[in-house]
């Protein structure tokens, strides 16, 4: 939502799981059916953590890996296995300056630090601190609550609202005094099942009906345009 992260996430997903399932339909004689970057990418991974993302989209092809734990080696075929596979590949496209920001985003998170309003930054990514780092914004904000934070507190993902709420706990407010802003399904259903005041869906790719089935208050397409009011 801060970052053009999403074609990053979606290659890997994309490389990762078509090489999953083309070796899954060869050992089961069945058709390989490729992963959509779109559709598949949109419905099931987005938002979500790793494992979460990694058994949801398995389900929908009816495949279901034993869990693993998020130490296995990325060679194995579990939910964990599968997860830390696509990881390295992001890894590898962070370290060759793949991250760009959202000038829009960047723009309205510095208004908002101007007018005294408190910042966290609620990301499924265990990456996200690398991210933040590498796009120059990791000063805007005050907390972060990330895939390292929710796995060290037990904390279930997107579309939970666990992780928000944690992030409205680290800022000292209440759920209803807070905005969510998020890109993803899972992100705005999580917003809409925390109670919080506003949820605003912010739509890149054409999913603005989603996004308001979801929850959504408001949507946008760029977060500069709630500047202009």
């Amino acid at each position: 939502m801060l970052t053009n992260t999403a074609l990053v996430h979606s290659a890997a997903w994309k490389q990762t799981f078509d090489t999953f399932l083309e070796s899954w339909a060869r050992r089961h004689d069945q058709p390989f059916v490729p992963f959509d970057p779109g559709a598949d990418y949109h419905r099931y991974v987005d938002g979500r953590q790793r494992a979460d993302g990694v058994r949801t989209f398995l389900a929908s092809r009816n495949i279901t890996l034993p869990e693993g734990s998020p130490d296995d080696d990325p060679d194995q075929d579990t939910v964990n296995g599968v997860g830390n596979r696509k990881n390295v590949l992001v890894l590898q496209k962070i370290e060759e300056g793949a991250v760009e920001v959202y000038p829009g985003s960047v723009e309205y998170l510095r208004a908002a630090k101007a007018a005294g309003l408190r910042r966290a930054v609620v990301s499924a990514s265990a990456n996200c601190k690398d991210v933040l780092e590498a796009a120059g914004i990791a000063d805007l904000l005050e907390a972060r609550v990330d895939g390292i934070v929710a796995r060290e507190l037990g904390l279930p993902g997107k579309p939970a609202p666990d992780t928000f709420l944690h992030g409205a706990k680290l800022l000292g407010l209440p759920p209803e005094s807070c905005a969510v802003f998020e890109d993803a399904q899972a992100g705005v259903a999580a917003g809409r099942a925390g109670g919080f005041g506003v949820v605003i869906g912010v739509d890149r790719v054409g999913q603005a009906d989603a996004l308001r089935a979801n929850g959504a208050d408001v949507v946008v397409t760029d977060l500069s345009e709630l500047l202009n009011h």
